[in-house]
């Protein structure tokens, strides 16, 4: 369940802010119901995205009005603030650890171009992972490049999905897989993170994973959907999981590309895909092209951090990470 009223208060936090944002959305265990270490929904802190046009103009406004969340990066200007912001990590930056209307908030800024490119081609799954899953919209304007894009990314998920799950399925199995798509091979999984964080997001919120893909499962020609069974099948033919494989994003496509692709051979991706579509470990494949993306992005946002918030801040966010998986670890152990 999401807090009550927590469309106010979160409009509240928004109105601390520049308002020239293209879509706002708050995520995570601090908006949705989690199990495990991160169930304490009351004191959780809120985590929150503003999507925004032109990223200098807003930092601009955003050091006018809220000077202290930046790091020394802030002496350098809006300027390189974004320089950082869009030429490091995945193209989003983050100010953690500030009080605002009595709650712990982390506020992460992208441009609305590099969260549409995300979506569409997955060069980095980082905000376009955040949003295969429930998030709670707090604004978002009438762009509609990027509202198909939003719709695209959904999609894109189901399909990576599709090719990593057997021919008969559970509704769960499938979110699992979903939540899990921009966890693949994140290096904060091993250190930092929750290990159990996929079953912990999907188990308290099946009914919202359904409402954000019900429709595009219904649509879908390549699978039958049995709602009140909560139970799915899939076309697992050579032929449909090349289908699937031709609709991935391009970036991925890339990936599995350059594994499957023998030194010297430079074979195009279609045909690639088509040797995929073929092999009976087509959904590992797939894992590893998804992991080939996620690392690299996971690591080179985790080091912008120590710049974007400072050191201070990150030893405190980082040590609150750790401390989560210690306590997921005891109770499993207890």
């Amino acid at each position: 369940m999401a807090l009550q009223s927590s469309g106010v208060a979160f409009r509240r936090i928004l109105s601390h802010f520049p308002e020239e944002v293209s879509l706002a959305f708050a995520y995570g265990s601090g908006v949705y119901r989690q199990a495990g270490p991160n169930s304490d929904q009351k004191n959780a802190m809120l985590d929150f995205v503003f999507t925004v046009d032109d990223p200098v103009a807003w930092h601009s406004k955003n050091l006018k009005k809220n000077w202290s969340h930046y790091s020394f990066l802030k002496l350098l200007g809006p300027k390189m603030i974004f320089s950082v912001q869009n030429n490091y990590g995945a193209g989003v930056y983050y100010n953690p650890l500030i009080l605002c209307d009595g709650r712990l908030v982390k506020y992460g800024v992208i441009s609305t171009s590099t969260l549409i490119e995300d979506l569409l081609g997955w060069n980095n799954l980082y905000i376009a992972g955040r949003l295969q899953k429930p998030v709670k919209i707090v604004a978002m304007n009438e762009d509609a490049t990027l509202r198909s894009a939003l719709d695209k990314n959904l999609r894109s998920a189901v399909t990576a999905a599709f090719l990593m799950l057997p021919e008969s399925f559970s509704e769960e199995e499938l979110f699992m897989e979903i939540a899990g798509l921009s966890y693949a091979g994140d290096f904060r999984m091993v250190v930092g993170e929750e290990k159990a964080k996929v079953l912990n997001i999907v188990k308290p919120n099946v009914a919202h994973f359904r409402e954000l893909y019900g429709d595009i499962l219904q649509e879908d020609p390549q699978v039958v959907y049995k709602c009140q069974q909560g139970h799915l099948e899939i076309d697992k033919s050579p032929e449909g999981q090349f289908t699937q494989l031709m609709t991935l994003p391009k970036t991925l496509q890339q990936q599995i590309n350059r594994i499957m692709d023998p030194p010297g051979k430079n074979r195009d991706v279609e045909e690639t895909l088509l040797q995929v579509a073929h092999d009976p470990d087509c959904g590992d494949v797939v894992r590893l092209g998804l992991s080939a993306i996620v690392r690299p992005s996971s690591i080179r946002q985790s080091a912008k951090g120590i710049l974007t918030a400072g050191l201070r801040k990150s030893v405190i966010y980082s040590s609150q990470k750790l401390h989560k998986m210690w306590k997921g670890w005891l109770r499993k152990t207890s």
